[in-house]
């Protein structure tokens, strides 16, 4: 297998000339940390495709180890939406599977010595989150209308004035929250693995390895939660 970061050189000459003009203002993804985030984010997704493809392909009637690894995980997403949103939640299913099975693969590729976990960075966290704030008001207007804005204006027409604002910077507060949260645990414990490895780096750093992988699928599972209640949110009627 071909290291990815033989083509961070690749890329960082290919964006050169773009990214030239910014030199004196320059942006998240023209640094050498976003390019990194970007290439190792395609590597995510390339490895979820082909596992995809793999398991697409071997699927039968008597499943292997596999299928049934991957079973058990679908179901497990499935059942998490189904228990909070009921029934209709499994029409949000592809979104809320893919954010997790990309965040959980992005957090545990960082165990990898060598490989940069995507979710790290700020960029990469942050359209997640925005993916999902957009998706809450889509689904809201969609199911609801104009009356959507409802959720807005308080429970009283007299409180709209004060409800109003709140509830703007209550909805803002959310890409925020998701994006900072996963971001600053996992870029957090990528410089905790860092500093570990660089002082000793044979047995002591393998306890903070294995605390990272709970910690990779703790802030998936609370991604995913989060996403979930906002959506069903959206899907209720104002109060």
């Amino acid at each position: 297998m071909v290291h990815p970061y033989l083509f961070l050189e690749f890329f960082r000459d290919l964006l050169a000339p773009l990214t030239k003009p910014f030199a004196h203002f320059p942006l998240p993804f023209t640094s050498e940390a976003g390019i990194d985030a970007i290439v190792h984010a395609w590597l995510v997704m390339a490895l979820l495709i082909v596992l995809s493809l793999i398991v697409r392909a071997r699927i039968s009637k008597v499943p292997g180890k596999l299928q049934n690894f991957m079973e058990i995980c679908i179901s497990s997403v499935e059942s998490m939406i189904v228990d909070n949103m009921g029934e209709r939640g499994r029409a949000f299913f592809p979104l809320i599977a893919t954010l997790a099975f990309f965040i959980l693969t992005s957090n545990l590729l960082g165990l990898i010595p060598g490989f940069f976990p995507p979710t790290a960075n700020l960029n990469t966290t942050a359209a997640c989150a925005l993916i999902v704030f957009f998706s809450t008001h889509v689904v809201g207007v969609r199911n609801h209308g104009i009356k959507y804005f409802k959720h807005f204006m308080g429970p009283v027409w007299w409180l709209a004035p004060i409800m109003i604002p709140v509830e703007i910077i209550g909805h803002i507060s959310r890409p925020l929250s998701l994006s900072f949260r996963l971001f600053g645990n996992m870029n957090g414990h990528e410089l905790i693995l860092l500093i570990f490895f660089g002082l000793v780096p044979f047995l002591v750093p393998l306890p903070m390895m294995l605390m990272g992988v709970l910690v990779s699928f703790l802030q998936t599972f609370v991604f995913m939660l989060l996403s979930i209640i906002y959506i069903q949110g959206s899907l209720e009627e104002a109060h």
